[in-house]
């Protein structure tokens, strides 16, 4: 059974969403503290973090930066704030997505079981062009960058990029159409599992993170390339 840590300092909220988990057959632990929370992690051990943003103790930003430094542990945040700050500042953070409160129980399951499949290949019936050429392949190469689905793993020339769930799936949908555009609503589908359009911000920040692992250069970026007005693109190294 998965277990969900939920932060959130409401404790009516933090009792409603354990209620509706629970419903659903997850196992939930909640906590009310920042601090309290790395803290409890390591213990518990959680298979997924809802984290809010305005926390006692420590913030939501900075519970995610500390579990981000030993865990690739799925975190989506919980916010009242739609600020750009903030929102990028949790992404940056090591964020997978946000939801603003207040939020439709329906939508926040979508997005938990859509995080959930990240670990899985998706299916190739259904989605998009792009996520049904990505599902047809688990094994992708270019150049010195080598990506294993079923394994999960990726590697740039032998040495192992130490990617999270999420940047995993966005390498291997850019590099499985490698040469090809992709928009960032396509993206937003292929990768998040959002039906109708979303926060474009969510691919921005993902693929900045993701520069950082994978580019020799992260701010001349040669690998991931911007495609102005459309997305982005993965173009095949040089070996």
């Amino acid at each position: 059974m998965s277990v969900i840590l939920i932060v959130d300092d409401d404790q009516a909220i933090g009792e409603m969403l354990s209620l509706v988990l629970e419903n659903e057959g997850f196992q939930t632990v909640t906590c009310t503290d920042g601090l309290r929370a790395v803290e409890m992690f390591p213990t518990v051990k959680p298979d997924l973090i809802l984290l809010d943003v305005m926390l006692p103790g420590l913030d939501g930003t900075e519970v995610a930066r500390r579990i981000r430094q030993t865990s690739n542990v799925p975190i989506i945040m919980l916010t009242t704030k739609s600020d750009t700050t903030d929102v990028v500042a949790g992404l940056e953070a090591g964020a997978d997505d946000y939801v603003p409160k207040p939020f439709k129980v329906a939508e926040l399951l979508a997005r938990i079981r859509a995080r959930f499949r990240i670990a899985a290949p998706m299916s190739a019936t259904g989605g998009s062009e792009t996520a049904a050429n990505a599902a047809n392949v688990n094994h992708v190469e270019r150049g010195g960058i080598v990506i294993d689905r079923l394994e999960h793993t990726a590697t740039k020339d032998g040495r192992d990029l130490g990617l999270t769930p999420m940047e995993f799936e966005l390498l291997f949908v850019l590099a499985a159409a490698a040469g090809e555009a992709i928009s960032r609503s396509a993206l937003l589908h292929d990768v998040w599992g959002y039906e109708s359009s979303g926060d474009t911000r969510l691919v921005n920040v993902h693929v900045q993170r993701l520069r950082a692992k994978v580019e020799d250069d992260p701010e001349n970026p040669q690998i991931i390339q911007t495609v102005r007005g459309i997305g982005y693109k993965f173009v095949t190294p040089e070996g």
